[in-house]
């Protein structure tokens, strides 16, 4: 019996609807990142492992997609190797590539390999695919799309309020709903030093950065497993639990930090970022939320996350300043800050609340009914002048009944259906069909596109 076809776990097929739907959204980012002034790039779909591992702090490393050497990958290990070597080195042996986990790594790597084309500030965006070797679930994908905006050359955090600017753009033209939430890893840093924690930085981050997964206890409960002292987990609780106006937050942070550099550097910061969005209007709330710790170790200053409101989703957005990401393949003291769109999340809040336009349901506007060879020739000049004049339109390819020609219209929801037998070919005209209303008229081809147009 032939196995039934199917695909990896994590990964989806998209149809010609879907298609139009994600198209939408691209075309709609892509529109607004063009808007504010960045350029499009794109990187290799695979990356040598030496420039992914190590990135991504242990976590993102076990995520990573790791491509087998071409020919004989077994060539050179022994079985001693097999038997003495750790899984991680052997797998480093057998594979020299990797898909790529996200976006900003091998923008980064461009941007060193590229330094002499560029000029600084570089603005850049890039919409590409990336691959996770995750758990899949609800929202959570092992191939998904990302859609990132990056400013690399500038430490001004004018580039931070930008960056917030078109997030709020991109979820208005959507008209998705969002929380703006904003934090800053100086300032996760500080809270590390109050509680006299500061070796347990990454700890202390990876475990608050889940409380919307696993809630205060279960934050609790890992932070004690990473070592950290009771004292140090009881003194942490108020922070977490932090709720007020953001500027109530960010008086009692303030005082909290007191003496504190690193992290009164990072309330600082925030607190310019805000005051200077302030007057700009944004049309979906800016939170200060001090949870917010995102995953990647190469985060050092403001950190941003965008959750939907009326869907129940994780992030559909998120990035943050990264001051010397560069440094890691030798250009030091280069300082970027980007966003990135989760374009499939966003794809499924669009679903999950019907926000798309009507007129992405079709991609045809008109369809020349059929009825045989003289006909179809009279047809493919008026075609062509449609096509010409920005109309989408084909012929229906076989002379079958009228009955199946509309029902084939009414399936792929083509709002107009041009009808030609011989009383319009001896008048040298059409009848236009409206699929919606049911009204009919006789019109000339010049008409026809006129009424369309």
């Amino acid at each position: 019996m032939t196995q039934k076809p199917s695909i990896p776990k994590g990964t989806r097929d998209f149809g010609a609807e879907e298609m139009a739907r994600r198209n939408y959204i691209f075309s709609t980012i892509r529109s607004v990142f063009s808007l504010y002034g960045y350029q499009q790039i794109e990187t290799p779909a695979m990356e040598n492992l030496s420039t992914l591992l190590g990135k991504y702090g242990d976590e993102g490393d076990k995520l990573l997609f790791k491509i087998l050497n071409s020919g004989d990958f077994m060539q050179g290990i022994t079985e001693e190797n097999l038997r003495q070597e750790s899984s991680n080195r052997l797998a480093t042996r057998l594979s020299e590539k990797g898909l790529r986990y996200d976006l900003t790594v091998p923008f980064a790597r461009f941007v060193v390999q590229h330094r002499e084309e560029l000029t600084l500030p570089f603005r850049r965006y890039q919409i590409q695919p990336v691959w996770r070797a995750d758990r899949p679930q609800k929202g959570r994908y092992r191939e998904f799309y990302q859609c990132d905006a990056d400013v690399v050359g500038s430490d001004s955090l004018l580039n931070e309020v930008e960056l917030v600017q078109i997030i709020d753009t991109v979820f208005s033209k959507l008209g998705i709903r969002v929380c703006v939430k904003l934090n800053n890893r100086k300032i996760l840093a500080g809270i590390a030093q109050l509680i006299g924690e500061s070796d347990k930085m990454v700890d202390i981050t990876v475990a608050i950065d889940k409380l919307d997964k696993i809630g205060l206890d279960g934050v609790n409960a890992e932070l004690r497993q990473a070592g950290l002292s009771e004292k140090a987990v009881l003194k942490l609780q108020p922070i977490i639990s932090l709720s007020g106006s953001n500027e109530e937050k960010l008086a009692t942070m303030r005082q909290a930090l007191t003496g504190i550099e690193t992290g009164l550097k990072g309330l600082e910061e925030v607190t310019f970022v805000m005051q200077t969005l302030k007057p700009l209007c944004l049309k979906n709330p800016l939170e200060l939320d001090l949870t917010l710790a995102r995953g990647l170790n190469y985060y050092t200053g403001c950190i941003f996350e965008v959750k939907a409101l009326d869907a129940q989703i994780g992030s559909i957005s998120g990035g943050g300043r990264y001051d010397n990401l560069t440094g890691i393949f030798g250009l030091e003291g280069l300082s970027g800050v980007g966003i990135s769109f989760g374009a499939d999340r966003i794809y499924d809040v669009l679903n999950q609340l019907n926000l798309y336009p009507t007129e992405l349901a079709t991609a045809t506007r008109l369809l020349f009914v059929n009825f045989g060879s003289r006909e179809a020739a009279y047809c493919l000049p008026v075609i062509a002048k449609a096509r010409e004049a920005g109309i989408s339109c084909e012929l229906y390819p076989d002379s079958s009944k009228m009955k199946k020609q509309m029902q084939y219209a009414n399936a792929k929801r083509i709002p107009y259906v041009a009808i030609v037998g011989e009383t319009e070919m001896q008048a040298g005209s059409l009848t236009l069909r409206d699929m919606q209303t049911g009204e009919q008229r006789l019109l000339s081809p010049e008409q026809l596109i006129d009424a369309l147009l």
